[in-house]
């Protein structure tokens, strides 16, 4: 790796630790910053600052939210009979985009995975079998990868709720297995909630 000033090099080791971002990578981005204006700068850590500041998680679902309650369960019109379970609050994005659910989430913060130490005591399960008891929730969606982390984590779940007598559901595996549901299009995603199936 070629010398660096040291403030230059520390930048690029804080982008190599980014998802995705290798050392060519983290090059460009910090050669930006470098080349780019205080003004510039500054936005970019302040940015970075209040979302660690000034954002937790939903105290219902665990989603991400600015004050108590995220913006789905803040929201009056949602249909509350009915819970999508996803494992991280970016998988919500790919569902909100078909404008085709309209009920509520549920946010495990992971899937189950021995190979990582994460077992279902890890997740945020108790929170959902909580709501489950105290509302009128009539199905739960397991909208989890469909990788074997998600399925070990479906599987578990359908197990868990079916003797509480309401309908569970599994997204259609219209979506390709192994991969996650950050890279499925919106007719994909689409056509899974369609066609999720009883578990």
């Amino acid at each position: 790796m070629p010398d660096f000033a040291e403030p230059l090099a520390r930048l690029i080791m804080e982008f190599k630790r980014l998802p995705g971002v290798g050392q060519k990578s983290a090059q460009r981005l910090a050669f930006h910053v470098l080349r780019g204006n205080r003004e510039q700068a500054e936005c970019l850590a302040h940015a970075i600052l209040d979302v660690k500041d000034n954002l937790g998680l939903c105290s219902v679902c665990n989603n991400i939210a600015e004050g108590e309650l995220c913006p789905y369960c803040r929201d009056p019109h949602r249909e509350t009979t009915v819970i999508c379970v996803v494992e991280e609050p970016h998988n919500i994005l790919p569902i909100e985009v078909t404008r085709s659910f309209h009920g509520l989430y549920h946010v495990l913060q992971g899937a189950i995975s021995p190979l990582r130490g994460v077992g279902p005591e890890q997740l945020k399960i108790k929170g959902l079998l909580e709501r489950i008891s105290a509302g009128d929730v009539k199905e739960v969606i397991l909208a989890t990868n469909p990788n074997v982390e998600g399925e070990a984590t479906a599987v578990y779940l359908s197990r868990l709720l079916k003797p509480l007598g309401l309908s569970v559901t599994r997204i259609a595996m219209g979506i390709p297995v192994g991969s996650d549901l950050d890279y499925a299009d919106e007719v994909t995603m689409s056509k899974s909630l369609e066609n999720r199936r009883e578990m």
